[in-house]
């Protein structure tokens, strides 16, 4: 039996939908001949969550963790430490992971012809294969190269995205053309 959502939430997402469609669509005819609609929407979208990501990870580190290992269970795994820029990580992806489903379904994606469901499957495996990325250029950048947390952020961040548009377009919301 398919999830259906009161009337009341079916009305506030739409409200909340059409709210966000006419702020980006506002600045589209400015990009109109750079890239068509759905690129931008997903660049506007996309930029939108990228900053949200950014700005949590860069609380989370900074004043969260002060830039310090923690140790979250010591009683139960005493030899368990983690980094403070994976617990600023996990944190910010935590909140960022719902709201870009959200924007790639029913923002950027929307004539998609996929179940729901089977997209909520592939976003899941992309957005996986991204935090695995996400996981390693940060381990990399930082405990490797040594550069500055936020620094190996912004990087990581530019690598992954690129990732990300791809996969989504071409796998998780690829559109069916029937003939």
């Amino acid at each position: 039996m398919p999830l259906t959502l009161p009337p009341f939430m079916k009305h506030l997402h739409q409200q909340f939908r059409n709210l966000i469609l006419t702020v980006v669509d506002f600045f589209y005819p400015l990009f109109k001949k750079v890239m068509p609609l759905q690129t931008f929407r997903y660049a506007a979208c996309g930029g939108f969550n990228t900053l949200l990501d950014i700005i949590l990870f860069f609380t989370a580190y900074t004043y969260l963790f002060h830039g310090q290992s923690l140790h979250p269970l010591p009683s139960l795994f005493p030899n368990l430490i983690v980094s403070a820029h994976i617990a600023a990580f996990i944190i910010s992806f935590s909140i960022t992971f719902p709201v870009g489903f959200y924007f790639s379904r029913y923002v950027v994606f929307q004539e998609t012809s996929g179940n729901k469901v089977a997209q909520l499957g592939k976003y899941i495996f992309v957005v996986f294969i991204c935090l695995m990325l996400n996981y390693g250029f940060l381990k990399i950048f930082i405990e490797v190269f040594k550069w500055h947390a936020l620094l190996s952020k912004l990087l990581t961040t530019l690598l992954v995205v690129s990732f990300s548009y791809i996969s989504q377009k071409h796998f998780t919301f690829k559109t069916v053309v029937e003939d």
